[in-house]
């Protein structure tokens, strides 16, 4: 684990991270709009095609980027991206979940929402990262 904590304070892949993930919320909230309000498409069904379209994106540019100085070789892209989109659920979840626990539990963080979403989204990304890098491109262990 602490291999991963060291990697984490790598500038090039600190940047490397946060620009994939930049760029996938981009895509994410493009696909979300092109779909919902250009096509039509339940904004439901549009937004599990737009979080699909921006985990593979950031799937992509961190395989390319992020990891790929000490990754193992890949056990099939299928495999990788599945294992990358399950990973990034989690994140997701985890990020949902400090945000809920945290507007529910700090006053603080109820009357200022947006700071509950920093959180959230700095704990989903902290989990993100180190399952993207210990599981699916199996970057360190």
């Amino acid at each position: 684990m602490s291999h991963v904590v060291r990697s984490l304070a790598a500038p090039r892949t600190l940047l490397w991270f946060v620009f994939a993930g930049a760029l996938a919320f981009l895509v994410d909230v493009g696909v979300l709009h092109l779909l919902s309000t250009g096509w039509n498409v339940n904004l439901f069904l549009a937004r599990a095609c737009s979080f699909t379209c921006a985990a593979t994106t950031a799937w992509m540019l961190n395989r390319a980027f992020t990891f790929s100085a000490n990754r193992k070789p890949p056990r099939g892209l299928l495999a990788e991206w599945t294992a990358y989109l399950a990973a990034s659920l989690g994140g997701g979840c985890v990020n949902y979940a400090v945000f809920a626990l945290g507007v529910r539990w700090s006053p603080l963080l109820y009357e200022t929402p947006s700071l509950a979403v920093l959180i959230g989204t700095l704990a989903g990304m902290t989990f993100n990262f180190v399952m993207y890098a210990k599981y699916v491109f199996r970057v360190y262990g």
